[in-house]
């Protein structure tokens, strides 16, 4: 009896991944020498205009990335933008390709397609007149979005790259005292090892914030209660709870949060219940809280360490402007 070999490839598995706005950007360049440089730039080689022609195939390589490439996903591209930027020093044609889109796996692949697909473009109309050509340089000049943030290839960007793309980055929580409190019967009393609130210290360290207060408390009201306060007052800035969010019957974190709250801060309790339903139905059932006591945000997220992850996923890209609007700042 034989059986079918297992494939040795496969299509990445991305339903369990949040929908997030993803952007990148690649670069290549065409060398075209001496002869045809000149015209390409003034737009006179035989075949036509040789820039025009390859923004549009630029903008249809990324289009059709995933017909090129069998395991790409197929995405539905919001943004697509192919720029030529003539380099006369070294007789070159610079092509960028930007794509964006809001999915669940980035656009690189999309954009680095579309930079090959303007370059040979821009190759084969400029080959009747120069068949000594050469592509190179290709590679992604930065990704965005997803739970990894900003990526910027090691070779860096230059001054006027960066102007022009303006890439965007988590903002820091560079030296904020924050706190991390998890709530649980089981593990205050040693039964079990807390693995849900190394995850958002590990996170919000991360972002470069101070999280010197680490609390490992029991269910219930009073004792968190008591360890706001007491945070609060001595200027912590924000705290991230974790556990007891449930509908068991010691699942009283979100009691303990309102009753000491000066106020409370519904739409990021909703966003954290919407956004985590991307990754499991079971998000429903959470009653993640958010408030502000004092001048501290506490907000309060399940108990498990996939669950703890996932919120300061959902969480990073809105927390510094949420502290600076608790400072007085002005909407962005």
């Amino acid at each position: 009896m034989t059986t079918e070999p297992s494939a040795a490839f496969h299509m990445a598995d991305i339903r369990d991944k949040r929908p997030t706005r993803r952007r990148a950007v690649a670069v290549g360049e065409l060398l075209a020498g001496p002869l045809a440089y000149p015209m390409i730039v003034e737009r006179r080689l035989p075949k036509g205009d040789a820039l025009m022609m390859a923004e549009v195939a630029g903008m249809q390589g990324a289009k059709m990335a995933s017909q090129l490439m069998p395991l790409c996903h197929p995405l539905s591209l919001e943004l697509v933008r192919v720029r030529c930027e003539p380099i006369p020093e070294r007789h070159a044609i610079r092509v960028y390709c930007e794509c964006a889109t809001e999915a669940r796996t980035g656009v690189e692949m999309e954009a680095l397609a579309g930079v090959n697909a303007a370059l040979l473009t821009l190759y084969d109309l400029t080959k009747p007149v120069e068949p000594v050509l050469a592509i190179g340089g290709i590679r992604l000049l930065f990704k965005e979005g997803g739970k990894k943030g900003l990526w910027l290839h090691p070779d860096g960007m230059r001054e006027d790259e960066r102007a022009h793309y303006k890439p965007r980055d988590l903002a820091r929580l560079d030296g904020l005292r924050c706190a991390v409190i998890t709530l649980s019967d089981r593990a205050s009393d040693g039964e079990y090892e807390d693995r849900s609130g190394p995850e958002l210290v590990d996170g919000l360290r991360k972002l470069g914030a101070d999280v010197a207060n680490i609390d490992i408390l029991p269910d219930g009201i009073e004792p968190l209660a008591q360890r706001l306060r007491a945070l609060s007052a001595d200027g912590v800035r924000l705290c991230l709870c974790t556990g007891g969010t449930g509908l068991s019957p010691r699942d009283l974190t979100p009691e303990a949060l309102r009753s000491v709250a000066d106020r409370r801060v519904d739409g990021l309790a909703e966003l954290l219940r919407s956004e985590s339903a991307k990754h499991t139905p079971l998000a429903w059932l959470s009653r993640a809280e958010a408030v502000k006591v004092g001048g501290m945000l506490v907000l309060a997220l399940p108990g498990s360490p996939r669950a703890a992850r996932q919120g300061m996923d959902i969480l990073a890209p809105l927390l510094a402007h949420a502290l600076a609007m608790i400072e007085g700042g002005k909407h962005a």
